[in-house]
């Protein structure tokens, strides 16, 4: 794939070298001439431009690229760009920054942003897994759909414990992804009975909110 990554700071240089290494064409775009550092990979090309700038944009080529990250420290330019890439250039898949969790609600459809990523968010929920044994943690969002990915830790006096996990009633509307165990993944038919530390990973619909509260109380009832 072809992949645009607005604002070549660190995270976006981060973005650039992990894309390249799975063999991905990537171009770079920074209006910074102290951002523009080939030397530091030089498997990309580097575009020295104003990504606001439909024109640059242009020259850039984006209208030939499969997806576009906007990695900037700016709110503002990543949703303009993001915009921009969907309106005037039809990119398929655009990923934005977040970089301030107030204005993570812009980050959607409206504004051209199909997957956003906040530090914040990503960091929170990390710690959060760390931590808790028994609530569901969220991991991810798909935005516009509605559709979550939690995770959920199944305490020790959890009543699933021993239940073969195809047996387990699940939440009608909510789908196991896999059972985490020892820090691997095992498909739900696969894993056998239920343990106490097992790690529950469910994509959840629309109404997420219900169905989540149904698994935790299925899992970990208060």
């Amino acid at each position: 794939m072809r992949i645009a990554i607005v604002g070549a700071g660190s995270v976006g240089r981060a973005v650039a070298q992990e894309l390249v290494s799975h063999h991905h064409d990537v171009v770079l775009i920074d209006k910074d001439p102290a951002s523009i550092r080939v030397s530091e990979l030089p498997e990309a090309d580097w575009t020295l431009a104003d990504a606001c700038s439909p024109t640059a944009l242009k020259e850039a080529g984006l209208d030939t690229c499969d997806a576009l990250v906007c990695a900037t420290g700016d709110d503002k330019v990543n949703l303009v760009v993001s915009i921009l890439a969907k309106t005037e250039f039809a990119v398929p898949k655009v990923v934005a920054r977040v970089n301030d969790p107030i204005n993570e609600w812009m980050f959607s459809e409206a504004w051209g942003v199909d997957i956003p990523t906040s530090t914040p968010r990503v960091m929170a929920a990390l710690v959060e897994e760390a931590v808790t044994v028994g609530n569901a943690v969220q991991l991810s969002a798909f935005t516009g759909s509605g559709v979550g990915v939690y995770s959920l830790t199944v305490g020790l006096h959890s009543p699933v414990i021993g239940t073969p996990a195809p047996d387990v009633e699940w939440p009608r509307d909510a789908i196991v992804a896999a059972i985490v165990r020892e820090g691997t993944p095992h498909r739900l038919e696969a894993c056998g009975p239920v343990r106490d530390g097992d790690e529950i990973v469910v994509i959840a619909g629309a109404n997420h909110f219900l169905q989540v509260e149904e698994l935790e109380q299925l899992i970990n009832p208060q």
